[in-house]
């Protein structure tokens, strides 16, 4: 196993893992046409002999079906890999429908975790969003006896707020938070992030990409499959896309600096905010996968740091992060 990235560890829960993960997701869920599972399984293979130790998956992504693809690719390198996956929904004729957060709902999750993963131990286990029909002291206890039972390692929250994950983190400490963050989704950096290095939790953000836009692959003549979720977010309107060109601009201006891509600053500028921020990127394809990992070698100097942040802040982003029936999910 190569391992040429560093390491970082979440938190003050001792969980070290490589500086860049893997998001499993489109593997087999939101982006379709899936690719082969095998060329998955290939570039899950590739990820690790290119110093990835942690992987992200969820029961809701498929449903089910992320989570086998994931325990099949990572059977022999248990030993070397940190997985983590998420509970919180209810699933129904293989949709999901609302949040759940019900104690019997967290078991019988887990327990289909630890098969599809064939594992005996869920390393990280976030609970996927927050439920306001259950409090959050009762989700923590009930994954604090779990941990007891040996069936999980440590105790993960997404997209929760500041005072869902105080009153979380004081009935069993939260070992990292996983939500959106990227140059153009900055909200947890006013209260989240200062919460988590007083608690010392790790930070976990999905789409540290964009959602692929912050690669400087699209502009506002992109079209979107309507089987692919982004063709139902506001942010990927052409008039969006056209008015948030500026931020990749920028990217691209410092990549050609540090002999980068904007993918590549994109993703070091995240490693740069804190030592105990892990980005999890998505890909399918081997060349980006190599690409993201470039991203660890890249450097960006205090002055580099703050001519992305004079820059980024006269530019204003355009279109919400998600439909409104959506974002009312998220606890931020």
């Amino acid at each position: 196993m190569n391992t040429s990235i560093q390491k970082r560890t979440l938190g003050k829960s001792g969980l070290e893992v490589s500086a860049l993960g893997l998001g499993c997701m489109g593997m087999s869920f939101s982006y379709m046409p899936f690719p082969e599972k095998k060329d998955m399984i290939a570039l899950i293979h590739a990820a690790v002999e290119n110093g990835v130790n942690f992987f992200d998956t969820a029961e809701v992504y498929g449903p089910y079906t992320n989570e086998e693809l994931v325990g099949e690719a990572l059977a022999p390198f248990r030993n070397e890999v940190v997985i983590a996956t998420k509970f919180g929904f209810n699933i129904q004729d293989g949709k999901m429908v609302g949040v759940n957060s019900h104690p019997d709902n967290i078991k019988k999750a887990v327990e289909g975790s630890l098969k599809r993963l064939n594992v005996e131990v869920i390393d990280l286990l976030y609970q996927h969003r927050v439920d306001p029909a259950v409090p959050i002291e009762e989700v923590a206890g009930t994954v604090k006896d779990l941990i007891q039972q040996g069936k999980v390692k440590h105790f993960g929250l997404s997209e929760a707020g500041t005072k869902t994950i105080r009153r979380a983190n004081a009935v069993l400490s939260v070992a990292a938070l996983q939500s959106e963050y990227s140059l153009w989704t900055r909200n947890v950096e006013a209260e989240i992030l200062p919460t988590l290095e007083e608690l010392g939790i790790g930070f976990v953000p999905f789409s540290p990409l964009g959602k692929g836009f912050l690669t400087g692959k699209m502009n506002e003549n992109t079209t979107f499959d309507s089987t692919d979720f982004r063709s139902t977010l506001p942010r990927f309107t052409p008039e969006a896309l056209k008015a948030n060109t500026a931020l990749v601009d920028l990217l691209g201006k410092i990549a050609i600096n540090k002999n980068g891509t904007p993918a590549q600053i994109a993703l070091a500028w995240l490693l740069a905010q804190k030592p105990w921020i892990v980005p999890i990127p998505g890909t399918t394809k081997l060349n980006r996968l190599q690409e993201n990992m470039g991203a660890t070698a890249i450097e960006l100097t205090s002055a580099d740091l703050a001519e992305i942040n004079n820059a980024a802040s006269k530019i204003t982003v355009h279109g919400a992060r998600y439909p409104e029936n959506i974002e009312r999910m998220t606890g931020l």
